[in-house]
């Protein structure tokens, strides 16, 4: 045998048994996939932030996080139940849905028993706007007048049917309630065709930037005995407050409510996953607020309550136990 065949067999098996010692290291390294929303979406930037903040500490936890874009709220949680998705974002309406098997989901299975919360993100506020001219200071004011209530099977639609509910009005109230997509309030606003337009939106949003700046249009808080009582009677409700001088002409802080933007995982779903990814969003929280407008107001302590009626998985409850969050 010559020598350098030794040397080359040497060399060969020392190759093998590095790669056999690396194996186990390659097969630790989990992937995490977010689903979100549209790529021009908060929901697909708050994924993006997630998964920044994870993958800075790949080396230590061996965790890869890849964000999706998808079709949205409804679609997540029925791809995550399905083991496609390991997290996603969901509107706290539609996690409570899924939850006891209501609305979109009392076919196809019914109530998902392992749905898991893991914490919500960014209001989505009921949004009301109005012409400056109308001179609108309270939505009582809005009786007698021309208002778009949204259009049929859409999210807003549902909510102002509600919220008029709980006030004891029908859309007969309004002088015209018309039924506009959400990306032609704004223009029928301006030019005068309504008075004023109901919509639950992530801030900041174009659809509301686009109004205030072309017309001035004026946005107008939603409170009252009526909106007290959807929010104690329905768990998926939150109070919520857009900023002053978030939009032109609007100087003052506005008052209203509306659904919480949550993320969910299954019960199927690694513990130690979902610790490191929220453990990734709260030890980094400054800059995670900072990744993107709609998260800068965000406070952990509401985060891991507010608008959550699935039960908190138990990856994320280990850590909120470590922070004192929860008992």
């Amino acid at each position: 045998m010559s020598r350098k065949f030794v040397f080359s067999t040497l060399a060969a098996a020392a190759a093998l048994s590095g790669l056999l010692a690396s194996a186990p290291a390659l097969a630790q390294q989990k992937f995490v996939t977010i689903g979100t929303g549209g790529v021009t979406g908060v929901y697909y930037a708050a994924g993006g932030a997630i998964c920044r903040l994870v993958n800075k500490d790949r080396a230590k936890h061996g965790i890869r996080c890849s964000v999706e874009s998808t079709g949205g709220s409804v679609f997540n949680v029925n791809t995550i139940k399905a083991g496609e998705l390991d997290l996603g974002f969901t509107q706290s309406d539609v996690q409570y849905n899924a939850t006891k098997g209501l609305a979109q989901f009392k076919e196809g299975g019914g109530a998902w028993g392992d749905q898991r919360a893991v914490f919500s993100v960014h209001p989505e506020p009921f949004t009301v706007v109005a012409r400056k001219e109308a001179n609108i200071k309270a939505f009582t004011d809005f009786k007698g007048k021309r208002f778009n209530v949204g259009n049929p099977g859409s999210g807003t639609r549902a909510s102002m049917e509600e919220l008029l509910g709980a006030m004891g009005w029908k859309l007969t109230d309004f002088s015209l309630a018309s039924e506009l997509k959400a990306d032609e309030h704004g223009p029928a606003l301006c030019d005068g065709k309504v008075d004023g337009f109901f919509y639950g939106v992530g801030h900041p949003s174009a659809n509301i930037q686009d109004p205030t700046t072309s017309c001035g249009a004026k946005l107008v808080s939603i409170t009252g005995p009526a909106v007290d009582k959807l929010i104690a009677d329905k768990p998926y409700y939150a109070r919520a407050v857009i900023p002053a001088g978030l939009y032109p002409n609007n100087p003052e802080a506005t008052t209203t409510y509306g659904v919480l933007a949550t993320v969910v995982s299954s019960a199927k779903t690694p513990p130690e996953t979902v610790y490191q990814v929220v453990k990734a969003v709260f030890d980094n929280f400054e800059e995670f607020k900072k990744l993107h407008p709609a998260l800068a107001n965000l406070k952990p302590e509401n985060m891991v309550k507010d608008g959550l009626s699935a039960p908190l998985h138990e990856g994320a409850a280990r850590y909120y136990k470590e922070k004192g969050w929860i008992k």
